[in-house]
């Protein structure tokens, strides 16, 4: 394990000695950029209240990723066996997509409140689509010859998506999810951006307003950590659900290269 985070570590100290140098030779006003010392002091001295709003925003997240991944999926699996369905529903998904969410965030503020809703809703919209694209592409991955053997053998088709098409799409699968995961953090920010008294949202405009930019800086890292432990959890439940994908044997031989 030390093997394969011991280079980012790395990176991440040298990125670190390089804002303390520019911090402690003062190359830019300390309202610009705080020091690593001062961002660190901010986030202890308020400690309480970051974790109270990380609590909110990893609440939006979960569950918005849960949904999207549950509706993510299904829709896949509609559109790989309907082809009227996909074309039907495909060029809709694309168009929600395109259209940015921070511009249709204000909307779900008025429909839903200022609860957790609106925010939760943003983050499943930022999850949806790479989750759909990545279901679909693992779907469409098995080799028809495959599903032409199943086919003669007289499986249903419930039972070829249980043996054969799920798992077949795994590892297309967990890719969109990692991605989905980060692009939630994101969604439920973006929603709390809009409308909220409380999340990492709330804290980085009530930061930003006061140019409090050591608080902001904390904000901001603590959201970079939980996308990052997001994407580490499924980097995890990738080794257990397909221990036998290429991708995975690749890794484990190189680890053991180095």
């Amino acid at each position: 394990m030390w093997s394969t985070i011991w280079r980012p570590l790395a990176l991440v100290a040298v990125l670190v000695a390089a804002w303390w140098a520019v911090t402690e030779f003062e190359f830019v006003e300390p309202y610009i950029l705080p020091s690593p010392a001062d961002t660190w002091r901010t986030a202890a001295d308020n400690s309480t209240y970051l974790l109270q709003n990380t609590w909110v925003t990893t609440y939006e997240t979960v569950v918005g990723f849960v949904i999207a991944a549950l509706i993510g999926e299904a829709v896949a699996l509609v559109m790989i066996y309907s082809r009227g369905i996909e074309r039907t529903m495909y060029p809709l998904i694309l168009f929600a997509q395109v259209i940015p969410k921070i511009a249709i965030a204000p909307l779900f503020i008025v429909w839903l409140g200022f609860g957790t809703s609106p925010k939760i809703l943003v983050a499943v919209l930022m999850a949806f689509f790479p989750i759909v694209i990545s279901g679909m592409a693992g779907l469409r991955s098995v080799d028809p010859e495959i599903l032409e053997l199943t086919s003669t053998m007289g499986a249903s088709n419930w039972k070829t998506f249980v043996k054969v098409r799920f798992p077949a799409s795994l590892p297309q699968l967990m890719s969109g999810l990692k991605i989905a995961a980060t692009l939630a953090v994101t969604g439920a920010v973006v929603g709390e951006f809009v409308g909220a008294n409380e999340g990492l949202g709330y804290v980085i405009l009530q930061a930003n307003g006061n140019i409090d930019t050591a608080m902001l800086f904390a904000a901001l890292i603590i959201m970079s950590m939980l996308g990052i432990i997001l994407f580490a959890i499924i980097e995890i439940a990738e080794q257990f659900l397909i221990p036998w994908h290429a991708s995975r044997r690749s890794t484990a031989s190189a680890v053991g290269a180095a």
